[in-house]
């Protein structure tokens, strides 16, 4: 079997498709996988680093860019239909499954156009744009939240939770003793977070005096990261400062607080592992599906939401100090963050996919989209 996953642009898309492929994987190790996206996004050193075969198109975004943006989005499109017919055709794809930013809608459109089985992945609370437009093209819709049913004909959604790397899951059991220094754990996204950098650099004097034994692992982005850990340095606290994080589940698991963006991976990885965060969501996401995605888990207890509009490092470091300080309320916010998780979101899509396609398992049975 061959599937062709349309992801890329921010971790958000990647990494649920990266697990969403190693289940697949893991249900038929002869499983062929092949993503599709762009020059500028993520992809082509995440992918690279996680094992997987990228095959770029020319697509560009439509929304939020401005006129000239919006322009040139829609003068790739033609380009773009023209490269997914193409992979579709000579990888002869089974499957097609899309998870939202601009990668997807003309791979969608191409399966369609094709009779190549076709579904969506929608991890945030409220869907956006591209997925909105596709959703009359896929045959099955797979969300993380209720919340976003009401965007697509629902007769075709399943509310299954994100897929998330089985790495999450492992050693993830919560105790109400803690022995040693508080870990904190800083990451604004995959391309790091300017505003919460500033933020804790500006707090960090006092968070040294109010947690002298703290330790912190920060995810910077590549821009700022050369002048985050010289504040660091400066400020005597032992940390780890890095411009991305690939082993993400080894810093979760080490990390007794985090603070984050809230993006929907985001939220499925911190539920995963039962941890407890100051969410601050990222005010230009489109459709401000940041601040819905941190508002569900504020509400089950398991996180504070700081707006960033209002982000000090004072206000950050009263938040932090005032939660690592009573150890009760820690607890309890780690014990629902790990209420909300869903573990099976991978192996479900991966039933329902192979239900779509009539049972399909022999590779070289399938027609794909040869006549294309």
């Amino acid at each position: 079997m061959t599937i062709v996953i349309a992801a890329g642009g921010t971790g958000g898309h990647l990494y649920p498709a990266v697990a969403l492929a190693r289940e697949f994987l893991r249900h038929d190790p002869t499983t062929k996988v092949l993503f599709v996206g762009t020059a500028r996004g993520l992809e082509s050193n995440v992918l690279a680093h996680e094992g997987f075969e990228l095959a770029l198109i020319s697509a560009r975004p439509v929304m939020g860019k401005g006129l000239f943006g919006l322009v040139t989005g829609l003068c790739a499109l033609p380009v773009s239909l023209w490269q997914c017919l193409r992979i579709l055709r000579t990888r002869r794809a089974d499957l097609v499954i899309g998870v939202g930013g601009y990668t997807s809608p003309m791979m969608l459109l191409a399966a369609a156009l094709t009779g190549v089985t076709r579904v969506i992945l929608e991890p945030n609370a409220d869907p956006g744009m591209a997925n909105k437009a596709v959703g009359p093209f896929a045959q099955r819709v797979f969300l993380a939240f209720e919340s976003a049913a009401h965007s697509f004909n629902r007769s075709k959604v399943r509310v299954v939770g994100t897929p998330i790397r089985k790495a999450f899951l492992e050693g993830n059991q919560q105790s109400r003793e803690k022995s040693g220094p508080f870990h904190l754990l800083i990451f604004g996204g995959s391309q790091g977070a300017k505003a919460i950098n500033a933020a804790v650099m500006e707090g960090l004097s006092e968070l040294m005096t109010q947690l002298s034994h703290l330790t912190v692992t920060h995810q910077t982005g590549e821009f700022d990261h050369a002048r985050v850990a010289e504040a660091y340095r400066r400020a005597g606290i032992a940390a780890r400062v890095t411009p991305f994080l690939y082993d993400m589940p080894v810093a979760l698991r080490e990390a007794d607080l985090v603070v984050a963006r809230a993006g929907a991976m985001t939220v499925a990885e911190l539920t995963a592992c039962g941890k407890p965060a100051v969410l601050i969501p990222l005010p230009s996401a489109i459709y401000d599906h940041q601040t819905k995605n941190a508002k569900v888990m504020e509400a089950a207890g398991a996180a504070v939401v700081l707006p960033q509009s209002a982000l000090t490092g004072p206000m950050l470091v009263r938040t932090v100090v005032t939660i690592l300080r009573d150890p009760e309320r820690l607890w309890a916010m780690g014990a629902a963050s790990l209420a909300m998780r869903r573990t099976d979101a991978a192996e479900v899509i991966v039933r329902e996919c192979y239900a779509l396609m009539e049972g399909y398992h022999d590779v070289n049975q399938s027609g794909g989209a040869e006549g294309v």
